[in-house]
């Protein structure tokens, strides 16, 4: 079967795809429990860490990285030290994790005050966003 007549199968599967099956779909994405916290890209070379939060800690990496590496960061001081040491030259980690159960909810106050202590107690760590 050529790849047209697959994809206009895989197509119209779509497109008629269960009601119901829609509806768990959706749901399902809406009571997930993505990891919220305190993300840092730390240099390794210089010791500066860059603190951030997220309501989902794996795509932030991801974002970031990509406007890091894209040369397309807003913080200057980040994008010139990861254009001299790159991707290799940052340690990526999330320092703190915030519990929480309702993902609907708007977390930013709880990981603003997160990001707070964590920057309380590392001298040598600024907010990622200026």
């Amino acid at each position: 079967m050529c790849p047209q007549a697959l994809w206009g199968t895989m197509e119209y599967e779509v497109i008629n795809m269960n009601t119901e099956r829609k509806k768990q779909l959706i749901m399902e994405y809406k009571n997930r429990h993505p990891e919220m916290g305190v993300i840092s890209l730390k240099c390794r070379a210089t010791g500066e860490a860059f603190l951030g939060i997220s309501g989902d800690t794996r795509t932030a990496f991801n974002s970031l990285c990509a406007r890091l590496s894209g040369s397309s960061h807003p913080n200057r001081h980040l994008q010139e030290l990861w254009n001299e040491y790159g991707e290799e030259g940052f340690e990526q980690s999330v320092i703190k994790v915030l519990k929480y159960e309702d993902p609907c909810e708007d977390h930013t106050e709880e990981l603003e005050l997160l990001r707070e202590e964590c920057l309380e107690t590392d001298e040598k760590a600024v907010r990622i966003w200026k």
